[in-house]
């Protein structure tokens, strides 16, 4: 068959290949652009090799529930904000929510030895394709899967922080606890706690916090003659402190700051006539802990005449 001018330049921009090396695989492939891609990655991974080098601290942190229940938060990293944006990286990160939430793989490297949907390829085989397709390295980062109770998702601004609240309910409709656990997924978001509940804060953390506060309360002018007891209260008094701040249900609900989200859920319980308990949640923040690259973009240039 004939390839057109215009669909080697499409493969151009796709792969970042050569106008010769497209027009042939568009040739060896009947002009089918996949294939095109997997004939170009077999002849030469140059380009996918160089670009999986590349920094990823972009992309998006995705959550779903699945028709069968199963939630499911996701991180998968792209190399620039541009490409989180793109639909077809955002259909990918969806893809493979929603074969953790299906496959219940037991951690990346199992995620990528799954079937991607549609196609007798592996997760990490169609991964590599992309990373061509769309020009920059991609990289599946983590994921948390709940399979129990009532799992509510929440996606905050795009993508830049993915949260999944998992509740258990018993007497209530499903249903009717999404809004409340749709604000709790918001107040996660928000104040991005540290524990679920003050009885998971371990004890050396506690240990740490105590101490930090009684050199803090010692030092400070205003207590130089107050007994050893009265800085022990007051210190005591500031652990409570550590809890409202760093643990959610003991956090202020954002919503009505004048009541603790555990009274919140409580409240809410008891309005809809049964019982209602967040076992757990977890908070991605799209890009937290990678080390950003410092971009030289004239060694780069200079690098890419040579």
């Amino acid at each position: 068959m004939a390839i057109s001018a215009k669909d080697v330049q499409k493969l151009r921009e796709m792969t970042g290949v050569g106008m010769m090396d497209c027009k042939k695989a568009l040739t060896e492939a009947n002009g089918d652009f996949d294939k095109a891609i997997e004939w170009l990655r077999e002849k030469g991974l140059a380009a996918q090799t160089k670009k999986a080098g590349k920094i990823a601290a972009e992309g998006v942190s995705y959550a779903i529930t699945a028709d069968n229940g199963v939630g499911v938060v996701i991180e998968v990293n792209s190399q620039t904000d541009f490409v989180a944006k793109n639909e077809v990286f955002q259909g990918f990160v969806k893809d493979l929510a929603t074969i953790v939430a299906n496959e219940n793989p037991a951690d990346v490297e199992a995620l990528k030895a799954c079937t991607y949907p549609g196609t007798d390829r592996t997760v990490a085989d169609v991964t590599a394709d992309k990373v061509l397709a769309i020009g920059e390295n991609i990289q599946v980062r983590r994921f948390v899967r709940y399979a129990e109770g009532v799992n509510v998702p929440y996606i905050h601004m795009g993508g830049k922080i993915g949260v999944l609240v998992n509740l258990e309910v018993e007497g209530i409709e499903a249903d009717k606890v999404t809004e409340l656990g749709k604000d709790i997924a918001m107040q996660i978001a928000a104040m991005n706690p540290a524990y679920l509940d003050k009885s998971d804060v371990d004890q050396a953390t506690l240990d740490k916090e105590k101490e930090i506060l009684l050199i803090q309360a010692k030092e400070d002018p205003k207590n130089a003659n107050k007994p050893e007891n009265i800085i022990e209260k007051m210190v005591m008094g500031r652990i409570g402190k550590y809890y409202e701040e760093n643990c959610l249900l003991q956090q202020a609900f954002v919503k009505e700051n004048k009541v603790s989200v555990e009274k919140h859920i409580a409240e809410v319980a008891k309005q809809l006539g049964g019982k209602i308990a967040v076992k757990a949640f977890t908070r991605f923040q799209t890009g937290e802990g990678i080390e950003k690259a410092e971009e030289d973009f004239a060694a780069e240039v200079a690098s890419m005449i040579h």
